[in-house]
């Protein structure tokens, strides 16, 4: 577990009680410390990615590549969005997974569906359609289409649903602690169990970590983003923006 914080340090400055709590080495490697903490938020996040991926992505690049569905993914994204993750996290348990690791990845898979879903569907829709009727001139089956056309093109808008996804599962990832699914979340709910004077840098510091982590692996995700987007669509994404704002401001 991780180390009480240290005495002396006031409830009226929270930032400093945080940065000492930070600061002890022991709080980061003893048992239930920030290192085990970070692998196990790490690892149920990347299996409710995953596991978002496994479900969204065959779904939104099938019904793409159809040219329907569309309301059906709206739809989808919009009932998965309404749906609370506490909520899904409190359900969950009581069903056969039980409480603990399997009922959280379920709930955060969950909420990783919209973005995924709905970006794998637009962006098999935005394949230049010449293309296609060069491929179909050519005598590509429907799979060959969709494998060789439309999902190379898809990549830049599947990168885009996948780094949105994964950013809002490492940021959500923090409540698996109200089920005993562990995370840094653990670290945030040990805080709350100390009165305030002992617990409020470890609240303060749980919650940077979480935002921290966050941030990170938006900044990695946004790089490899912009790694598998080639760069005449990028210009293209980043002109449409522009007009996109402009219509916005009225300028």
């Amino acid at each position: 577990m991780a180390a009480p914080p240290e005495p002396g340090v006031s409830a009226a400055n929270p930032i400093e009680a945080a940065v000492v709590w930070l600061n002890d080495p022991l709080n980061w490697t003893n048992p239930g410390g920030i290192l085990d903490r970070l692998g196990e938020h790490l690892s149920m996040s990347a299996a409710a990615v995953a596991l978002g991926c496994l479900v969204a992505w065959p779904i939104g690049l099938w019904l793409g590549h159809r040219g329907r569905g569309g309301g059906l993914v709206v739809l989808v994204a919009n009932l998965t969005l309404a749906v609370p993750t506490l909520a899904l996290l409190t359900i969950l348990p009581l069903t056969f997974l039980g409480f603990g690791r399997p009922s959280v990845v379920v709930a955060l898979a969950v909420f990783a569906v919209p973005p995924l879903l709905a970006n794998a569907y637009t962006g098999v829709r935005q394949a230049d359609p010449e293309a296609r009727d060069a491929a179909r001139g050519m005598g590509f089956s429907g799979w060959q289409l969709l494998r060789r056309v439309e999902l190379p093109l898809a990549v830049p808008y599947l990168a885009a649903g996948f780094r949105t996804a994964a950013v809002q599962v490492v940021a959500t990832a923090a409540l698996a602690s109200f089920v005993n699914g562990g995370g840094l979340g653990q670290i945030i709910r040990a805080g709350f169990g100390l009165d305030i004077a002992a617990g409020g840098g470890q609240i303060l510091a749980g919650g940077l970590l979480v935002a921290g982590l966050a941030v990170l692996v938006e900044l990695v995700l946004a790089l490899v983003e912009r790694f598998v987007t080639p760069r005449p669509l990028r210009i293209g994404r980043r002109r449409a923006s522009r007009r996109a704002a402009d219509a916005v401001t009225g300028a």
